[in-house]
């Protein structure tokens, strides 16, 4: 079973940080989901991401890069990683950084090739969970320039937002492959919004909590929608985010449709929604909230729960228009797939 240590411990920072240095996985909190990270210049610690999640090689992982509080301080990790800097990515980073933004930019080609899966690119964020930048800056002072950490969860489930959901997804590691600093419940709960930064033009390549006119806004520029040309980017295969249980989104109406149609008793169904329905007796039913924010924060927790109660079905009211809602609408549509 991991090591679980509580993140308000100056010492489990720095034990953390150590062991990131020495090689080792580490489950880190940060703003959109936990990651699990490693050294993003050891190779042989990116391998063991890849190994533990069950997760194809070719499948780049996103660096994270350490603030120390003084105004972009993350440049120098950026000029590690990155070998040009577009003046569009320059002030998306004014404005989104630290935060759950992540920009891909040139790689230089003697840094971090086993986290970008072989590609010639490279997936920069500098997150602002406060523990999540203790462990950054704790790590460089060990010689560690970025952290790769994708989501601390076997390949293509459920992303975890709590530290008990990684020590669920890899209790068959031992304490000394993996120690997860448990630095509370995920604030944002969807991952990032990743813009390829490797053209002259940004293009979106997941949507999250950033929308499309607040990227526009920054960076004075209009967003291109991902074309063929794109680099691979994490989050971005069509089936992802998935619980055991089938999910299947429907609108409001076609819904309670489908409920009327159910037999006497139906436990074997969940339900998240945010329209009053009538349900059969035994579905689970849950309300999704009807501020997006919320609806992101909540969504992988509750898609958790409800797949823990042993349901095999669980339908999902089709999240309303709006690019607000664009993020928890992309990892639905993933799950369900």
């Amino acid at each position: 079973m991991p090591l679980l240590l509580s993140a308000q411990d100056p010492a489990a920072i720095e034990q953390a940080a150590q062991r990131l240095a020495a090689g080792s996985l580490v489950g880190m909190p940060t703003e959109t989901v936990y990651g699990l990270a490693a050294d993003a210049d050891n190779a042989s610690a990116v391998h063991r991401i890849f190994e533990a999640k069950g997760r194809p090689s070719d499948h780049p992982l996103i660096v994270h890069l350490a603030h120390d509080g003084a105004a972009h301080s993350w440049r120098a990790g950026v000029h590690h990683y990155a070998r040009e800097l577009p003046a569009f990515a320059q002030a998306l980073m004014q404005a989104f950084w630290p935060g759950p933004l992540t920009l891909i930019l040139p790689r230089r080609h003697d840094v971090a090739a086993t986290a970008a899966g072989g590609q010639d690119s490279v997936g920069l964020r500098c997150p602002s969970h406060p523990v999540a930048q203790a462990l950054l800056v704790a790590a460089a002072a060990h010689g560690v320039h970025g952290v790769a950490a994708p989501s601390a969860n076997r390949f293509g489930r459920v992303s975890p937002t709590t530290a008990a959901h990684v020590a669920e997804e890899f209790e068959q590691l031992p304490e000394d492959a993996l120690l997860v600093l448990d630095g509370g419940a995920c604030p944002v709960g969807i991952e990032s919004t990743i813009v390829d930064a490797t053209r002259a033009w940004p293009v979106l390549l997941r949507p999250g909590m950033i929308t499309p006119a607040q990227l526009e806004a920054a960076c004075g520029q209009p967003v291109r929608s991902r074309d063929e040309a794109a680099p691979r980017a994490s989050g971005t295969l069509e089936s992802h985010y998935a619980p055991s249980a089938q999910v299947r989104l429907m609108d409001a109406q076609p819904l309670q449709a489908a409920l009327d149609l159910l037999g006497p008793d139906a436990r074997h169904i969940a339900v998240y929604a945010r329209s009053p329905l009538k349900v059969a007796r035994g579905v689970t039913l849950r309300r999704m909230p009807d501020d997006a924010g919320q609806a992101a924060q909540e969504l992988f927790a509750t898609l958790r729960e409800l797949d823990a109660t042993g349901v095999r079905l669980i339908w999902v009211e089709t999240p309303p228009p709006g690019a607000g809602w664009d993020g928890v609408r992309d990892r639905l549509q993933r799950a369900a797939a």
